[in-house]
């Protein structure tokens, strides 16, 4: 593992004052006296006679200190001088001597400094450009081998309900075409492998170039000034596929190989995949900044933060015209949604005052979710659409389901990704859509081909992306991971169990309600049952909906009162 950088350093630990006895901390630096400052030093620094034309900057623009080497000449004497025209370094004594007289000469350090800040440039652009570059062409790859299969499962499917009219037909051309299309598939997918061999070549190449470019950042001594700036690779460029079409044929038993149609991979030159120009680098690093940051943030919470001994009730609401609060939703202006059983959904303020109502057609269903842009999606089951409501309370059409009726849904505050649960025709689905509304990932079935869910009717997820579902039928808590493989199921801790409302902590821990017996159950990331966090012991006749504000507070609406009452049991 290669060292971290200065910056690195710097950032990771406490920089003590370098004055004597000062043990403040030293966010400057005198370029002359190498060693941090205060800001009381900084001013004394520039006060005093002796130090006042010092250069002091910030310490994260210091210049790197010359690495000390003796002169061979004069062994009491370090060499910090750069003779212009002999193109040697000196120490001071040499440049007195006869064959420099009239040279010109540099300070030594300034070189040193200009060529550390170029050789760290290097080191920079493949830490934040190269790698992350040729990773996400290699994702890319990725991508296209998905929709690869996608579209050779689609094109299959085509055939096959042509195959099934003329069945006693077209057998034999139907299973030629079929081997066709995996035949094509494995060249494809193979080409696509080939790709992705090359860009883990370049990767292995890239960490190799890393690991020099930290070797010659890390020398104690000054051959650093004599090495060549090492070139990087260009990154290899590849050709995306040219998607196979499926070209349908006309039903005729003349020509059935005409009839049942072809897959051919349109004769269109590749297209090239697009690199990032490093021009683009700044503006992706300020983003990537400001994500890190926020993710240090919620780092240090989750950290400052565990399970209490007891569960506080903080305060309660009393939502106008929800009489069975059967699901919340909290935003980030900490007002609520709340919703019934009869598709009344109302917005209140911290008060409980009614902002805004909306008739819809949900139930019994965590069919609304607050976004991190501050906006509410909620279904409508009837018209089998998606609804976006902004905070401006305009409403508009947010994403069409098809012929599956969506149940509930949840915004990832990981990344903003929707998660519909969904049914169709006795069959049931968890549906992954883009910020943006674009379909993205369908969980379906379990490892073994079997359903997953039969009615998922309240959804969340956790830290770690992990997809929890209340399944109404199954009474059950079904829990796949981020690419939709099954993890674990929950069924309770009695003979009964009737998962309703569904959330997650900052410390993943899973809170779902049994309706059987009108508690909250409190589990942990892998599922395992930690305790039962609320119960009518408590005050909680008919627990239904639970949620989470971004100051860890557990929301809970109950059935039979339009009461929700705020917990506290993270301290």
């Amino acid at each position: 593992m290669s060292e971290p950088s200065d910056e690195q350093a710097a950032m990771q630990q406490y920089l003590v004052c370098g004055t004597e006895d000062c043990q403040k901390n030293g966010q400057f630096y005198c370029n002359a006296c190498h060693r941090p400052l205060c800001e009381h030093c900084r001013d004394e620094h520039v006060k005093n006679p002796d130090t006042k034309f010092h250069e002091i900057v910030l310490y994260r623009h210091r210049k790197q200190q010359l690495p000390v080497e003796k002169c061979k000449l004069h062994p009491t004497r370090n060499i910090d001088i750069f003779c212009k025209d002999c193109k040697i370094p000196l120490c001071s004594k040499c440049s007195t001597m006869e064959e420099h007289q009239g040279h010109k000469f540099d300070d030594l350090e300034e070189i040193y400094a200009e060529k550390y800040a170029l050789q760290q440039g290097e080191f920079s652009k493949i830490q934040k450009y190269f790698l992350p570059t040729t990773q996400g062409l290699k994702t890319d790859i990725e991508e296209d081998a998905t929709q690869i299969r996608k579209i050779m499962e689609s094109i299959r499917t085509s055939m096959k309900a042509e195959v099934k009219s003329l069945k006693n037909l077209v057998d034999e051309v139907a299973s030629e075409n079929l081997e066709h299309t995996h035949k094509m598939e494995k060249s494809l997918l193979e080409m696509l492998k080939s790709q992705e061999t090359t860009y883990d070549d370049y990767i292995a190449y890239l960490g190799k170039m890393s690991d020099e470019f930290q070797k010659y950042l890390s020398l104690t001594n000054q051959k650093l000034l004599f090495l060549e700036t090492l070139n990087i690779k260009t990154i290899p460029e590849t050709t995306k596929p040219v998607l196979p079409v499926f070209t349908g044929g006309k039903f005729s038993k003349e020509d059935i190989s005409k009839l049942l149609g072809r897959v051919n991979v349109p004769n269109t030159e590749p297209e090239k995949r697009k690199i990032q120009p490093m021009e683009a680098v700044t503006t992706h690093m300020k983003s990537t900044e400001k994500q890190l940051k926020q993710s240090k943030e919620k780092s240090d919470v989750k950290q400052t933060l565990s399970l209490s001994s007891s569960v506080t009730k903080v305060r309660e609401y009393s939502v106008p015209d929800v009489y069975n609060a059967v699901h919340v939703s909290a935003d980030k202006s900490s007002r609520l949604w709340v919703s019934n059983n009869l598709g009344n959904l109302v917005q209140t303020d911290l008060q409980g005052n009614l902002l805004q109502k909306i008739q819809t057609s949900g139930t019994f269903q965590g069919y609304h979710t607050a976004t991190q842009d501050g906006d509410l999606i909620y279904t409508d089951k009837k018209k089998k659409v998606i609804y976006r409501i902004t905070p401006d309370k305009k409403i508009t059409e947010f994403i069409k389901s098809g012929d599956w009726t969506p149940l509930s849904v949840h915004s990832s505050r990981i990344n903003g990704d929707i998660l519909v649960g969904m049914i169709k025709d006795g069959e049931a689905k968890v549906t992954r859509y883009s910020k943006t509304g674009k379909e993205i990932q369908n969980i379906q079935r379990d490892n073994q081909g079997q359903a997953l869910y039969k009615k998922p009717h309240y959804i969340t997820e956790n830290i770690n992306g992990d997809i929890c579902t209340s399944d109404f039928n199954k009474d059950t808590l079904v829990v796949v991971n981020k690419s939709g493989y099954h993890r674990f199921s929950y069924t309770g801790q009695r003979s009964r169990f009737y998962p309703h409302g569904i959330c997650t902590d900052v410390l993943g821990h899973i809170l779902v309600c049994d309706k059987a017996s009108d508690t909250v159950h409190l589990l942990d990331q892998d599922g395992r049952f930690l305790s039962v966090i609320l119960s009518p012991q408590q005050g909680i006749a008919c627990s239904r909906g639970v949620c989470m504000d971004d100051e860890n507070n557990l929301y809970v609406g109950q059935y039979g009162t339009n009461t929700v009452t705020v917990y506290k049991y993270l301290q």
